[in-house]
């Protein structure tokens, strides 16, 4: 299974998001600087996750992105899903009905093997991946953290975070 280069942007994007102040936002500019991607390419897995409710666009000037819900309600899975859509991976065609000499449907009752294990592997695969949110994300990576990559998103953000006016 190859997920689009769009799933990687759109998560990294949001355990970025979970670091802001509370009322602050990064434009998406801000956010494809820092990870040295497309604007524009990003812009659309960013609409994605606003439409889905993931993030929420503050619009105007000094406006951008923040997360919707706390990073603990947001999975994996719900990224996968706004970003490459519900439809499973694997799309069975039925192409063992097809070709020369077809075979009468009484012998197409069942569902074809293949198609059955392609849905159970997917249904394994999105599960795994509901178990994983952006708050366990963020847990792992500051396990693992020297201090490094820390310094460098707060740097950033510094620099980039758009905070609400007092």
């Amino acid at each position: 299974m190859k997920l689009s280069d769009g799933v990687e942007q759109a998560i990294h994007c949001a355990t970025m998001l979970s670091g802001l102040s509370e009322g602050g936002v990064l434009s998406a500019a801000a956010l494809a600087e820092f990870h040295g991607v497309s604007v524009s390419y990003l812009l659309k897995h960013m609409q994605a996750l606003s439409a889905a409710g993931i993030v929420a666009t503050m619009p105007g000037p000094k406006g951008g992105y923040r997360l919707a819900r706390r990073p603990e309600e947001v999975t994996l899975l719900d990224i996968v899903l706004a970003v490459e859509g519900p439809a499973p991976a694997f799309r069975c065609a039925e192409i063992r009905q097809r070709g020369p000499n077809p075979l009468p449907g009484r012998y197409f009752r069942k569902p074809c093997g293949i198609n059955a294990a392609m849905l159970k592997a997917e249904k394994a695969y999105r599960a795994e991946l509901a178990k994983v949110s952006i708050a366990d994300i963020m847990a792992d990576l500051e396990a693992g953290d020297d201090g490094g990559i820390a310094a460098r998103g707060c740097a950033f953000l510094e620099l980039h975070e758009r905070k609400p006016a007092r």
